[in-house]
Formats: structure tokens, C-alpha cells, sequence
């Protein structure tokens, strides 16, 4: 029994020492580089921060080409902003088969009205109601890795 208790108390001063030691060096790490940074910056957990916009969007320059068969269009606009949940779709607004020739807008695709059986809807399919699941913005941004991707011959 007194083995046991010393064997407890041995452990309970090796944790104590462990997260003194831990401690002792998280401030010397703040001391040598100012302070600690995460990929929230300076922002609390408990707050959440408003996302940046898309950086140097593609405007005005038309639909750009796709790559390969059934890609989706890319969006040649931006979307920061644009809600879509389940009551609201803002997309819709304009490239509804209702609203897409007053907006100058293309319309949603007839596939959108479908559903897996190739029956048509009255309405977009549940399953195609997120648009922003395939559709992207276009930008300008440089790649990220090498890409040594090519279109299709019938495509170029």
C-alpha cells in the first residue's frame, strides 16, 4: 500500500514538473519571436471572422472555354455573399428559366430540372439546387502545383 502511494505521488511530481517545463519554454518561444501565431491571426476563438474576398476575380471577360466534356461553367462573377440554403437560392434570381432573359443572364441548364430517373420537374432538381457545389468563379490566380492537364483535342 505505501509502495503504491509513493509510486503515485513520484508520478503526480513528474506532471507537475512536465507542465511547469512546458510552460517555461511556451514563454521562452514568446519571448525569442514576440508572440505566437495561428492561421486565424489575431482573431479569438470565440469570434468569427469575416473571409476575404476572392482575390483578383475574372469580370466582364465572357464565359471562358471549358476543358473537358461536362465541366461545369465557371462563374464570371462574384459570389461573396450570395445566399443559398435550403428556403433561399440567389442564383436563381437571375439564371431562373423565369428571370434569365430580363437579367441578360444564361439560364440553368434543362439537365438541372432532372432528376436521376430522367424524369423533368417543375422546378431545379434537389440535387442541383447548391450551385456553388460544381460551379466556381473564375480568377485569375496562379496554380497552386504544376498542372500538366489538356483539353481534349475536339476541345481546343
Amino acid at each position: 500500500m505505501r509502495k503504491t502511494g509513493k509510486v503515485m505521488g513520484a508520478l503526480l511530481l513528474a506532471a507537475w514538473v512536465g507542465m511547469v517545463q512546458a510552460q517555461v519554454e511556451l514563454e521562452d518561444v514568446e519571448a525569442h519571436s514576440g508572440r505566437l501565431s495561428s492561421l486565424r491571426g489575431d482573431t479569438a476563438l470565440d469570434v468569427d471572422k469575416d473571409a476575404e474576398r476572392i482575390k483578383d476575380p475574372v469580370k466582364d471577360q465572357g464565359i471562358q472555354d471549358r476543358q473537358y466534356m461536362h465541366q461545369p461553367p465557371l462563374v464570371p462573377h462574384q459570389v461573396r455573399g450570395y445566399e443559398v440554403d435550403l428556403k433561399v437560392n440567389r442564383c436563381l434570381a437571375c439564371h431562373g428559366w423565369k428571370n434569365a432573359a430580363a437579367r441578360n443572364a444564361p439560364r440553368v441548364s434543362p439537365t438541372h430540372y432532372e432528376t436521376r430517373d430522367g424524369m423533368t420537374l417543375g422546378d431545379i432538381s434537389p440535387r442541383r439546387y447548391f450551385c456553388l457545389q460544381c460551379h466556381v468563379p473564375q480568377t485569375g490566380a496562379k496554380p497552386l502545383v504544376d498542372n500538366t492537364f489538356t483539353p481534349v483535342e475536339s476541345l481546343r
